[in-house]
């Protein structure tokens, strides 16, 4: 069923789908006392090429879904400078690999000692976030938690 939702929230042109499941996940975090844990979510962001091609970033919507009703921001301040192929065929090494470097800092003011929740729609092996996350630390984020949709095999 999730496999379903997350092919129809990518590839279906439904970034409603990507808010709604925002907000359950946002009540859930109220419900078991996380809500005032962060003070922004970043959302894992798509090359440029990729998000053109697409119209809306996935994980943008569930981190914008999240937001409103937690009541905090939403910060694009992370960016995606390198084109990479998908990971959905590669082992976890080549994962780590697609990903090494191609993750930057827009503007450091935006996560300067903040509690962020980065956001991405699936985790797999992990790379990606990975990836983003240590960018985002080593930009000066006070903590970074995480936060997917799913999780895939390989993890």
């Amino acid at each position: 069923m999730s496999q379903k939702l997350l092919h129809t929230l990518k590839y279906r042109n439904k970034p409603e789908l990507g808010r709604v499941l925002g907000n359950l996940f946002g009540k859930i975090l109220i419900e078991t006392d996380f809500a005032g844990t962060w003070d922004a979510i970043v959302p894992v962001p798509l090359h440029p090429q990729k998000l053109k091609r697409r119209g809306y970033n996935q994980s943008e919507e569930f981190a914008k879904g999240i937001a409103e009703v937690l009541a905090i921001s939403v910060e694009n301040c992370l960016e995606r400078r390198k084109w990479t192929e998908t990971q959905t065929n590669k082992s976890r090494i080549e994962r780590i690999e697609n990903v090494s470097g191609v993750f930057e800092i827009k503007n450091t003011a935006q996560i300067l000692g903040k509690n962020l929740l980065l956001v991405d729609d699936v985790i797999t092996t992990g790379a990606t976030l990975a990836a983003s996350a240590t960018i985002l630390w080593e930009n000066g984020a006070k903590t970074v938690d995480l936060a997917t949709i799913a999780a895939g095999g390989g993890y």
